[in-house]
């Protein structure tokens, strides 16, 4: 029998013959993140080699910083901020949640600012984002925080989806998703957009502008700022699933950290949003440490956004009493 099984385009692990490994052993394995469920996940060394690399890219490129253009620092910081908002803005409260709705230059925008972020196309991020929240802190948990700190964080990128991420994934309704002709066109280009947005983009303006070098340009605009991106986001599956309060709900695992929320640019009311995911400003106190916020607000201004989805005071309220550990 063959030991590997091939599933929804993605290869993860099956039964092996002849496997004879005790309940207990079994559940050592498990554990340790190697089996689920009977099934052996299967490391996935290229991005292990991938996120090693890149990670020693960024302590280099702190090295870097004090020799590059002040210019060069704040473009950079422009380039995290339009990351962040392809995430926070677009992925997450926009197409995961369809907590508020978007034109067509806003969707374009939030398109191109997701490949920048290089954190998978808006199909299988909101995908993998909704089975998250239905199945929180189960095997069908991308990035289950039950498994620690480590596994939630990044390790969870480092295995092959558990099986139960992927057969309650094909059970979800995606269809809005596959209905938006921005996020088609964007799944069908991908590694193209984001070759273009996450690298030659934030590496060639400072070089053509203002004569930064392509090396500076390099590790400071695209290896750090993608480094710093992906583990603020990380931050919201990890240190905001174990590390914080529960005012809303005392029952589930998310929490509020106040970290989190600075460093992801307001998705860090984690406990909120869990109780109240439909929410678009993840948060009972609007713009309050919501950068994320404020531009969906800025674009309601601007005509670009519209129908935002709100809890009211009195719901927030009575769910605090109900379910609240009373800390706020």
């Amino acid at each position: 029998m063959d030991p590997w099984v091939h599933q929804d385009g993605e290869t993860v692990p099956g039964e092996a013959e002849g496997l004879e490994e005790s309940n207990a052993e079994k559940e050592a394995l498990c554990r340790n993140g190697y089996l689920q469920g009977g099934r052996c996940q299967g490391i996935v060394w290229r991005n292990v080699v991938f996120m090693a690399l890149l990670h020693l890219g960024a302590v280099y490129s702190l090295v870097l910083v004090p020799g590059a253009q002040p210019l060069t620092w704040i473009w950079s910081y422009a380039c995290f901020i339009i990351t962040a908002l392809g995430v926070t803005a677009g992925a997450h409260r926009l197409w995961s949640h369809r907590s508020y709705k978007a034109k067509l230059p806003l969707r374009v925008f939030l398109a191109a600012a997701n490949s920048m972020a290089f954190q998978n196309d808006i199909f299988e991020w909101a995908r993998d984002h909704r089975v998250h929240h239905k199945y929180s802190e189960t095997d069908a948990d991308p990035h289950n925080a039950m498994r620690g700190f480590f596994f939630s964080h990044v390790g969870w990128l480092f295995v092959r989806k558990h099986r139960d991420v992927i057969e309650k994934g094909k059970k979800l309704d995606v269809s809005d998703l596959l209905a938006d002709p921005v996020v088609r066109l964007q799944r069908r280009y991908y590694k193209t957009s984001v070759l273009v947005m996450c690298f030659l983009i934030p590496t060639l303006v400072p070089w053509y502008f203002w004569g930064e070098s392509l090396w500076n340009a390099y590790f400071l605009a695209s290896i750090l700022r993608y480094t710093i991106s992906l583990n603020l986001t990380w931050l919201v599956n990890s240190a905001a699933h174990m590390y914080g309060n529960r005012p809303y709900d005392k029952n589930i695992s998310p929490r509020e950290n106040r970290f989190v929320t600075f460093g992801a640019i307001g998705e860090g009311f984690h406990n909120f949003h869990h109780t109240f995911p439909f929410d678009y400003s993840t948060s009972e106190f609007g713009l309050r440490l919501n950068p994320t916020t404020c531009f969906i607000d800025l674009m309601c201004w601007f005509g670009l956004a519209s129908n935002r989805k709100k809890a009211s005071v009195e719901m927030i309220q009575a769910r605090k009493q109900r379910t609240g550990d009373g800390s706020a």
